[in-house]
């Protein structure tokens, strides 16, 4: 947490902190929309990037004609979707429209309440790097999302699974900046437990843990791993699945054989999980504050309902529904972990 965090102690800054978490609040849409778009495989249903004219749809028949066209020319058409029509295609390209006209929406919300809390003197100095550093961010993650986009367009069938882990952790990464400033601009400060230093790290190498597990669902959903050995807790009847180490050079297997990837983000979860109740237990045997502890039962339950919501969809075989609701599961698990690192506090 940088120690240049603004304390929130006005009705202003207040405000702002409101604002800012109905920003959060439109990140964590956006990232269940991407996830739903990647889960109904739209994500490659629109073959153009137009910031301007494409937040509009198409508007005649003719219009649709030509971008179904286009649609047609891409390896996935040509092997996983020939069977569509125009009315099909619709369907998917719809799940992609509203994917990039609701980024769009989050970027004018972003500016015009950037611009209005400024002009009526609202934004104190310690707020503009942060905000400046987020509105960089969130014009970068555009830029990274349509990359990713274009990693489908040549003979792939899907986008890469590295960038598309890349836009993922970036969206996280700008929703988790966007929280802890909120948080900190709504929420009181909490009383400091200098005591709880030890624990206080163990907090922030956990926050590790759930990076590396958001990272590696990315993966997941990129190479398409949630549809093989759909059993738990064993793979195939192992713990370790056969063709785990199917590829030379062997660090390839983390990233492109889907056993290897599944089985990765098992174990990475299955570390997280452990490591939310040893943090639970530690937490009983040193003097908190009441927020902190609270905020540390919450993580734990938090992150063992995460896992059993995982080990659902694994099982149920990825169902579009399901497969949203966990990547939302995912965003909370991280929404507490950040929440927990602004009530544990170890010096005033």
């Amino acid at each position: 947490q940088p120690r240049t965090a603004p304390s929130g102690t006005t009705a202003g800054d207040r405000a702002v902190g409101y604002w800012l978490l109905g920003v959060c609040a439109m990140i964590v849409a956006m990232a269940v929309i991407g996830a739903i778009t990647r889960l109904t495989e739209s994500g490659l249903s629109i073959m153009e990037w137009a910031p301007v004219t494409g937040v509009l749809p198409p508007l005649s028949q003719a219009e649709w004609e030509r971008l179904f066209a286009l649609y047609q020319q891409t390896a996935e058409y040509r092997r996983v979707h020939a069977w569509m029509e125009l009315a099909d295609f619709k369907t998917i390209f719809w799940w992609e429209w509203i994917h990039r006209f609701w980024g769009r929406l989050i970027g004018l919300v972003f500016a015009g309440g950037f611009l209005w809390f400024l002009l009526r003197g609202r934004l104190h100095r310690g707020l503009w790097p942060h905000l400046a550093g987020l509105f960089a961010l969130g014009a970068l993650q555009g830029l990274v999302g349509w990359l990713m986009v274009a990693s489908g367009f040549g003979e792939r069938t899907d986008v890469s699974q590295y960038r598309l882990m890349l836009h993922l952790g970036m969206a996280l990464m700008i929703y988790a900046y966007a929280l802890w400033l909120a948080i900190g601009l709504v929420a009181p400060t909490p009383p400091a437990s200098p005591a709880a230093r030890g624990l206080r790290s163990g907090l922030i190498a956990f926050a590790g843990f759930v990076a590396a597990t958001l990272l590696a669902g990315a993966l997941v959903a990129g190479t398409n791993a949630g549809l093989v050995h759909n059993t738990f807790p064993l793979m195939g009847g192992q713990i370790v699945p056969n063709g785990y180490l199917r590829q030379d050079p062997v660090w390839l297997n983390a990233f492109e054989t889907p056993a290897a990837v599944q089985f990765n983000h098992r174990f990475l979860a299955i570390l997280t999980v452990c490591a939310a109740f040893t943090l639970w237990l530690w937490s009983r045997r040193v003097p908190l504050a009441s927020a902190a502890r609270r905020a540390l039962d919450y993580l734990a339950l938090g992150t063992a309902a995460q896992v059993a919501l995982g080990i659902w969809t694994l099982l149920a075989v990825v169902p579009v529904w399901l497969g949203a609701l966990h990547q939302l599961g995912a965003i909370a698990v991280l929404s507490l972990t950040v929440w927990a690192l602004t009530r544990l506090r170890i010096s005033a």
